[in-house]
């Protein structure tokens, strides 16, 4: 129309972490039903990766990104009647993540690094935690994230079973560090 600009749009990608997500028993949701769930609730162009809950959303809206987390938790919860925390961050976010890992040696095996990716800040009793008789396993924080080195990996860390009891550690999705790069590299094809 003559005398009218539009203005553009600005958008971003958005990763959306489901925490508890299994392949089977309790809170078995398939990934190709999240994305269908996803494009119902306005991403129809919704990608996952591996079968533990990982959405990649592209083109959102940057005035839009805070309303996602709430929007597909309630559309999953509408769907299957699972109460699923979902955790989000733009790929802007996510790379500063992997900016500031403290840990770029366990970084080499990307199975032995991990980041927990909080709902909220890190709280100060997590923030101050005394690794050192876990060692050689190690924990460092972030923008509302958590580093773990885990020379012998998640399942046999005495370190992430003694941070399930501080603060709102439980309120984070965990992640290894070779997910976190594959969402990344996906967030920027």
């Amino acid at each position: 129309m003559p005398g009218s600009t539009s203005t553009p749009v600005i958008a971003t990608t958005v990763i959306a972490l489901l925490r508890g997500i299994n392949v089977g028993g309790k809170n078995k949701l398939a990934m190709v039903d999240l994305r269908s769930i996803a494009a119902d609730a306005g991403y129809p162009d919704g990608v996952t990766y591996v079968q533990s809950g990982n959405l990649l959303l592209p083109d959102v809206a940057i005035d839009r990104v805070g309303g996602v987390a709430s929007r597909l938790r309630s559309a999953i919860e509408e769907r299957t009647g699972l109460e699923i925390p979902v955790i989000t961050r733009t790929i802007e976010q996510w790379q500063a993540i992997i900016d500031a890992n403290p840990f770029p040696a366990a970084a080499a095996d990307g199975t032995k690094l991990h980041v927990v990716v909080l709902d909220d800040t890190v709280p100060n009793e997590l923030a101050e935690f005394d690794a050192t008789p876990f060692a050689p396993e190690e924990i460092g924080t972030g923008d509302r994230v958590v580093y773990l080195s885990l020379p012998d990996g998640m399942g046999r860390s005495k370190l992430a079973v003694a941070l399930q009891r501080v603060g709102n550690a439980k309120s984070g999705t965990a992640r290894n560090w070779r997910t976190v790069l594959a969402l990344a590299d996906l967030a920027r094809s």
